[in-house]
C-alpha cells in the first residue's frame, strides 16, 4: 500500500515516523496527523524512507547520547561526590572522538542524501512539461502547445464556493486545479514574477523555490488517482497563505477529455512553447 512504510520498533519512533493520515484523503493533511502524507510517486516514497531510516535514528541516537552524558556529568562531578575539584583542560582522546564521530555521522547521511537530491533534481525525459508562475497571490498554469496550449490562473474558491459534502478543502480547493495524466512523468518548470515563492505538493515529493527570472525544474510521476494539495512554503507577502496548489491525477481517458473542456473554458490567443524557454543557470 503506498505510503505505508515499516518503522522501527521502537515506540517513540513508531508515532514519529508514522503515516495517519485518512485514506480518503490521498493528498493533503488531516487532523491529528503525525508524520507525512501518504505518498504518490517514487521520490516521495524515498524521501519518507530517508526520514526513517536516517534522520529518525540518527536524530534520536544524538538525543540519548547526549542525555546520558548529561546525567552522568551530573552525578559524577557534582560537589558531593568532587569536593575537592580538579582542575582539566583538554584530554586528546575525547577531543578526536567528538571530531571523528561526527565527521563519520554526516557521511553516514551525506551517501543517501547526495542520491535523493540527485533524483529529485534530475528530470527524466517528460511526458508532459507543466509550466508553474507564482505571483502574489496566485499560480498561473501553462501548457505546452503540442497539447493544446492551456493557460490559466488558479486561486482559492471563497468560503461561499466551497462544496465541503463533494470534499472541497478550505484554503486549499481552487477554482481551477492543474490536470495531469496518472503513470507518465510531469516535468514542472517553476518561477515568479515579483517575489520568491515556492511549489510544494508533499504527497509528491516536489518542493521547489519559484524565483524571479530563473526557470527552475523538477517533476513527478503519480501512480494513483486522486487529489493532491499543496501550498506556497516561502513566507511571500500578507496573502501568502493564499496560495494552495491542487493537483489532480486522473486516467489518461479523463486527462483527453479535460483538455478538450479546458481549451474551451480558457480559450484565448497563442499558447506557450515550454522546450524553447530559456533556463537561466
Amino acid at each position: 500500500m503506498r505510503g505505508k512504510f515499516p518503522v522501527f520498533p521502537m515506540g517513540i519512533l513508531a508515532l514519529l515516523a508514522s503515516t495517519a493520515a485518512r485514506a480518503d484523503i490521498l493528498g493533503a493533511a488531516t487532523s491529528g496527523q503525525f508524520g507525512f502524507q501518504p505518498t504518490n510517486s517514487v521520490v516521495a516514497d524515498h524521501i519518507v524512507q530517508f526520514h526513517n531510516y536516517y534522520m529518525i535514528p540518527v536524530t534520536v541516537g544524538i538525543s540519548v547520547l547526549v542525555f546520558a552524558l548529561l546525567i552522568y556529568v551530573v552525578f559524577r562531578f557534582n560537589e558531593r561526590a568532587n569536593p575537592t575539584p580538579s582542575k582539566r583542560t583538554h584530554n586528546v582522546t575525547i577531543e578526536i572522538v567528538w571530531t571523528v564521530v561526527p565527521a563519520l555521522v554526516l557521511v553516514v547521511i551525506a551517501f543517501p542524501s547526495f542520491r535523493l537530491l540527485r533524483e529529485q533534481l534530475i528530470v527524466p525525459a517528460p511526458d508532459l512539461v507543466l509550466k508553474a508562475t507564482a505571483s502574489q497571490w496566485q499560480w498561473h498554469y501553462d501548457y505546452p502547445k503540442d497539447v493544446g496550449g492551456v493557460h490559466f490562473d488558479s486561486m482559492p474558491k471563497d468560503d461561499s464556493e466551497l462544496d465541503l459534502a463533494k470534499g472541497d478543502l478550505r484554503l486549499l480547493t481552487v477554482d481551477n486545479a492543474a490536470v495531469v495524466p496518472l503513470g507518465k512523468v510531469v516535468e514542472v518548470d517553476v518561477t515568479s514574477t515579483d517575489v520568491i515563492h515556492s511549489f510544494a505538493v508533499p504527497s509528491l515529493g516536489v518542493r521547489l523555490d519559484a524565483i524571479p527570472g530563473r526557470l527552475s525544474q523538477t517533476w513527478f510521476k503519480a501512480e494513483q488517482e486522486g487529489v493532491f494539495y499543496g501550498q506556497c512554503s516561502n513566507i511571500c507577502g500578507i496573502n501568502h497563505a493564499f496560495m494552495p496548489i491542487e493537483i489532480r491525477v486522473v486516467s489518461e481517458a479523463a486527462y483527453s477529455a479535460w483538455l478538450v473542456d479546458a481549451k474551451k473554458k480558457f480559450a484565448s490567443v497563442g499558447g506557450v512553447e515550454l522546450a524553447a524557454s530559456p533556463l537561466v543557470p
